[in-house]
């Protein structure tokens, strides 16, 4: 079944600045998730009762303050149903806090680290379909998203296989001739142009899915060494493989996509859009053959 939207319509959002409490109440103890910014909370706005996510992003200097409304300008383009949708913004001396579209199911890492969720291939296929509905979007409107791993896509519930792609903190504009630097956090889901500093464009997104989409089927990651020295080694080497036990019973086409994505130069990968044409996302009797 098609991935609900947002609980409200697209709306084109400035930080305000005036204290959040006025509007919302922001659960103290209901923590959502975290990252290199601070911590999502639970929040439910006073006016209505609607259930939200309120994102507390540590911002005291106004190089910090302009990152941030940057993720609410990229955010405020951005009207999709597989990305999470921005609600509300509230600005202060330390904080700003993004007010989001909430959903129940969890980081999609969480699905692919527990041991009782049996991940199908099939369910992979609807994961990257899904993934790459959302990336083809940004891409038409020429937003690069530059951090996608499993921690920045979330369930819409823990049962269905819907998800929404989350943290614009350093998506940006494509800009053709721009050398994009990303001071990255996890380096095994980085791009070999990312690792080399070089031009950064679509394609580095469509690296990350490859991964993703080899983390789903496999539990394994594909360029993680013993070290993160290792790891950036391993990825500018582009040295990856099927040969664990895992990839046994996966099919060839799901095999034929990630060869098409994990290449170290980026204009030989497909684009989201071709990616959605692969026959591994589709080709119908191949699904129900998988079903």
């Amino acid at each position: 079944s098609p991935t609900p939207p947002a609980p409200f319509d697209h709306r084109i959002v400035s930080a305000k600045r005036v204290g959040i409490s006025s509007y919302y109440n922001v659960s103290e103890n209901e923590i959502l998730g975290g990252g290199r910014f601070g911590q999502v909370h639970k929040c439910e706005e006073k006016a209505t009762g609607l259930k939200l996510a309120a994102k507390i992003i540590k911002a005291k200097g106004p190089k910090q303050k302009d990152e941030v409304k940057n993720e609410i300008n990229v955010m405020n383009q951005l009207n999709h149903v597989n990305l999470i949708q921005l609600y509300d913004a509230f600005e202060s001396k330390n904080d700003i806090v993004l007010v989001m579209e909430y959903v129940e199911g969890g980081e999609l890492f969480d699905r692919i680290i527990d041991e009782n969720c049996n991940l199908t291939e099939m369910d992979t296929i609807l994961f990257i379909k899904q993934i790459c509905e959302g990336i083809q979007y940004m891409h038409q409107m020429y937003i690069l998203h530059l951090d996608l791993k499993p921690e920045n896509i979330l369930c819409v519930n823990r049962r269905a296989n819907q998800i929404k792609i989350i943290d614009f903190g350093l998506a940006r504009r494509y800009k053709p001739r721009e050398k994009l630097r990303v001071n990255f956090g996890t380096p095994e889901f980085l791009a070999p142009e990312v690792v080399n500093y070089e031009f950064v464009s679509f394609p580095t997104d469509m690296w990350s899915v490859g991964v993703i989409a080899y983390m789903l089927l496999s539990g394994l990651s594909p360029f993680l060494g013993d070290d993160d020295n290792e790891t950036l080694n391993n990825i500018l080497s582009c040295s990856w493989d099927f040969e664990d036990e895992e990839f046994r019973g996966v099919s060839d086409q799901a095999k034929d996509f990630i060869s098409k994505l994990l290449i170290k130069e980026k204009c030989w990968r497909i684009s989201a859009t071709a990616a959605l044409k692969h026959p591994w996302l589709s080709d119908h009797k191949l699904h129900c053959r998988l079903q």
